[in-house]
């Protein structure tokens, strides 16, 4: 009865982190050319601001509510990862998951020794699309392709 719980909880966790990722590389990376540099550091500010104090929950429901589906149902497909392609997907995913973890795990030990620049801070955004991209197509491939 768990299950369902925790799926529901791990996909809205996963739609803020996925949506918030999207606009800040498709819509804010954007607004440069648009906007005065004043004002692109204030929005930037405010969204900074933001995402420090609600990314840290959303981490924390998205990557809490994955462990409870792996362990109450995904821990004997994890245990021979590529007898199946649902297994092999999946642990594709747990990896480009811990991967995640780990910028933002990174980015935050940074930005308490004051190393963040802008340049890091595209970057990691770039790199997190790009996982966003894949763990999105390995969640779906896991339901639908088989070898």
């Amino acid at each position: 009865m768990l299950y369902p719980v925790f799926l529901v909880a791990h996909l809205f966790a996963a739609l803020i982190f996925i949506g918030t990722v999207f606009f800040e590389v498709l819509i804010l990376g954007h607004l440069h050319r648009q906007l005065p540099a004043r004002v692109m550091v204030l929005v930037e500010q405010g969204v900074g601001q933001r995402a420090r104090v609600l990314m840290p929950w959303v981490l924390l429901v998205l990557f809490g509510a994955g462990l409870g589906m792996v362990w109450l149902r995904y821990l004997p497909v994890l245990a021979a990862p590529t007898a199946s392609a649902f297994g092999t997907l999946l642990t594709l995913k747990l990896i480009l998951a811990a991967s995640v973890l780990l910028h933002f795990l990174l980015t935050m030990a940074r930005m308490r020794w004051g190393s963040v620049s802008a340049r890091y801070v595209r970057w990691v955004h770039l790199s997190l699309f790009a996982h966003m991209v894949a763990i999105v197509l390995l969640a779906k491939g896991m339901f639908y392709l088989n070898w």
